[in-house]
């Protein structure tokens, strides 16, 4: 039987300076340690129901995702995407069924901040930096736990934490623009910048939501290289409905269509779906 686990400390979600109410899970948080996936998949969603109101957003819905593995989940609007993410985020609880974070976190018993200190990261489509603060402090305030941003940024950096925030800089091809105030950035460079402000912490999972949509051709080739680069390390779960990008990094494609899981497979197979073509890429 899997053991609900009871977290070593919890942290409350750092504080907007800006009063914009910042949805940011998985800021400030700590990514788990010794996550148990030996069985080979780092998330586990089984006979998920939600509704809203009578309305059906989930049913019966059923999804592993690997370790390392990168996922792409397409569909057309309404099909539950946002309300998947909800529920491994901790944002919304359903009505019934199994979610588990490796073999023993059971997400439904755990608060969001709780999720989001065990190690899974989420990315929002719109980018929602810190535009008052310079990228370097963007990323040293999501790589802080402590509770109060401005604390967290007079705080005193290790050279292991200057040294990781330098590897992510590069990561993100943001170097040369370290000192620039985030509201100064293009939207790609502010996309970059949040997917950095989630690496820093080390996430063994990141869900990211829509990440190219107003990108340019440039920028979205940039993020399809990041996303590969990463895959292995991190398992990630991406919600797109570019399928150029899609085709582009996916391992594996899920159609989720009306709560539930409509095909699997590549994105070769899942086009070729007659049910795939019928409800979303037509004809």
């Amino acid at each position: 039987m899997r053991a609900t686990p009871v977290p070593e400390f919890m942290l409350e979600p750092a504080f907007d300076p800006a009063g914009t109410g910042r949805e940011a899970v998985g800021l400030g948080s700590a990514a788990a340690k010794g996550l148990d996936v030996r069985h080979g998949t780092i998330l586990t969603l089984e006979g998920i129901n939600v509704s809203f109101d009578g309305f059906k957003a989930l049913t019966d819905l059923n999804l592993y995702i690997g370790v390392g593995e990168l996922r792409c989940i397409i569909g057309p609007n309404g099909a539950g995407k946002t309300t998947m993410m909800d529920v491994i985020t901790g944002k919304t609880r359903p009505d019934n069924g199994h979610a588990y974070f490796g073999e023993t976190l059971d997400l439904t018993q755990m608060s969001e901040v709780e999720i989001a200190q065990s190690g899974i990261g989420r990315k929002f489509q719109k980018p929602t930096v810190f535009e008052a603060l310079s990228v370097f402090e963007n990323l040293e305030l999501a790589l802080k736990t402590n509770k109060s941003v401005w604390a967290s940024l007079r705080a005193k950096l290790s050279a292991a934490q200057k040294e990781r925030i330098d590897e992510v800089l590069a990561t993100i091809k943001l170097e040369s623009a370290r000192q620039r105030p985030a509201g100064l950035l293009s939207h790609g460079q502010k996309q970059f910048l949040e997917i950095g402000m989630l690496l820093v912490q080390d996430p063994q999972l990141l869900l990211l939501d829509e990440p190219v949509a107003g990108m340019t051709d440039a920028e979205t080739e940039f993020t399809a290289e990041l996303f590969k680069s990463l895959a292995r390390k991190h398992s990630l779960m991406v919600v797109e409905h570019d399928m150029g990008f899609v085709g582009s990094i996916a391992d594996h494609v899920t159609v989720l269509h009306q709560g539930s899981v409509l095909a699997e497979g590549s994105l070769a197979q899942v086009q070729a779906d007659e049910r795939v073509i019928e409800v979303y890429l037509g004809r």
